[in-house]
């Protein structure tokens, strides 16, 4: 029994382990590896079990972030998304020829992924297979497959019975995908400088001064000299926050940032929340232009659950949990993905947003020649989230061939080229600017033109048909 219970929990904590921050990313192609094993041993026997203690392995340690916005939420996320991966091992053991079993393996956690992307809530899409690959020559595919794609592409390689035959498959498709994915320079670049104010990790907004972060990042700014190559001054998600007292352009901020705006000379791109009337507020990313004030504007269309908004609010008051850590929900921008800064378009991922390829993909359709991802992880204790946010980052640019732009009060930040790199990355807590000259540039990678859908509909066209051969594959009579 403890054979049973301890080597599929030890499958999962090896996938664990190649997510950030611990980042071993070949540990996730043995774990899974070592699971697919146990699968194909317990076919006829455990297949939900075996499969929901790899989840927990796996689920268990690298969603702990969630703790620290709602513990109750983190333990049913764990027990869902390893329930999820438990119903695909049972739907794949139905499977009754070996080969075509360790097919409906790959397809199926494959779906049981896909689905994490989207419920509950919008979807999670934190801790997967994509995020622990983005380190790996692995994510060269993300121009072509997404995060669905690559995905499936670690699935089948760590499941395969012919691992070797597919690692050379995958090195000849790695190789042409780094060289050419679509997009080019334009000719024209942006100087983007971005300020993280700094400050302690683990608080809330409810425990903090708004004006004292607000005066953080103000503080750095004025130690800035008028540049006439700066293109625009990046402040983080969210440091100006006047949603108890109305709107942004009314409040003292706006004058001091338009001040501040004039004396470089430059527009400022700067996250804020304001007041959205009843019990609502809204999470925004503004540019100020020197000469015009606010020019363009993005509200943030998916929200964090738990974090920006409270599911279930008056359920889970009555039980006790701690809702008035969100005391307001937040309002569900409309607007398309972008904002203009100087004559340039910038696809723009507020914080969450990032994880979701859809979000950013929107601005590059709309004709971003950059992005720009201001984000605020001053809640979390420990760098789980962070890390993974930085990763993530990483896909985003690899799958647009954009530049990217990461901007936090607290860590992480940095630049991040369309090859995955990361510039500049700064460390946790630290006060600090950071500046760049980046390229502005154009055309469509394959997954912009294709988006997610497509990779969906081949998934469940693939289970489709394993279903269907695995029935015929049934002798007549058997039961």
């Amino acid at each position: 029994m403890i054979k049973k219970i301890f080597l599929p929990l030890v499958a999962g904590l090896l996938v664990a382990a190649s997510m950030p921050p611990w980042g071993w990313w070949p540990l996730s192609i043995i774990g899974i590896a070592l699971y697919a094993s146990l699968a194909r041993q317990r076919r006829t026997t455990l297949p939900f079990t075996t499969a929901f203690l790899f989840g927990v392995g796996w689920f268990l340690p690298a969603m702990a972030w969630m703790w620290f916005l709602t513990a109750p939420g983190y333990l049913i996320v764990v027990v869902l998304f390893a329930s999820l991966h438990g119903v695909a091992a049972r739907v794949a053991a139905l499977i009754p020829d070996e080969k075509t079993h360790t097919a409906a393996l790959i397809i199926f956690h494959a779906l049981a992924e896909t689905i994490r992307l989207s419920l509950p809530f919008g979807g999670v899409p934190l801790a997967t297979l994509a995020i622990a690959h983005a380190d790996s020559p692995i994510a060269h595919l993300a121009p072509w497959l997404g995060v669905i794609g690559i995905t499936t592409v670690v699935l089948w390689l760590s499941m395969s019975h012919h691992r070797v035959r597919v690692a050379l498959i995958l090195l000849v498709l790695i190789g042409v995908a780094s060289r050419w994915d679509g997009t080019t320079n334009t000719g024209r670049t942006v100087h983007l400088t971005a300020i993280q104010g700094g400050g302690e990790q683990g608080t809330h907004a409810i425990d903090t001064n708004p004006r004292d972060v607000f005066l953080r990042h103000l503080s750095l700014t004025k130690s800035l000299q008028p540049d006439v190559t700066r293109t625009a001054v990046v402040w983080p998600e969210n440091v100006i926050n006047v949603s108890a007292t109305g709107l942004f352009f009314d409040s003292r901020e706006y004058d001091e940032l338009l001040a501040e705006s004039q004396r470089l000379n430059v527009p400022f791109v700067v996250g804020i929340t304001e007041d959205a009337g009843g019990k609502e507020f809204t999470n925004a990313q503004v540019v100020i232009d020197p000469a015009d004030g606010i020019t363009s504007r993005y509200d943030k269309v998916r929200r964090v659950p738990f974090g920006e908004y409270m599911p279930m609010r008056s359920l889970l008051t009555r039980l006790g949990a701690p809702t008035h850590l969100v005391p307001r929900d937040a309002r569900s921008g409309d607007a398309r993905g972008w904002i203009d800064i100087a004559n340039e378009r910038a696809s723009v991922a507020i914080s969450w947003e990032v994880f979701f390829g859809g979000r950013v993909n929107e601005g590059v359709e709309d004709g971003a020649g950059f992005i720009i991802n201001p984000t605020n992880g001053s809640s979390y204790t420990w760098t789980i989230l962070q890390t993974q946010q930085v990763a993530s980052s990483r896909l985003r640019a690899q799958e647009q061939g954009r530049w990217l732009l990461q901007i936090s009060p607290t860590g992480f930040s940095g630049f991040v080229g369309p090859d995955g790199t990361v510039y500049e990355r700064t460390k946790v807590s630290e006060a600090a600017i950071i500046d760049s000259t980046i390229p502005v540039r154009t055309g469509r990678t394959l997954y912009s033109w294709l988006g997610n859908d497509v990779y969906i509909y081949l998934l469940i066209v693939a289970a489709f048909l394993i279903a269907r051969r695995g029935r015929r594959a049934i002798p007549r009579g058997a039961s």
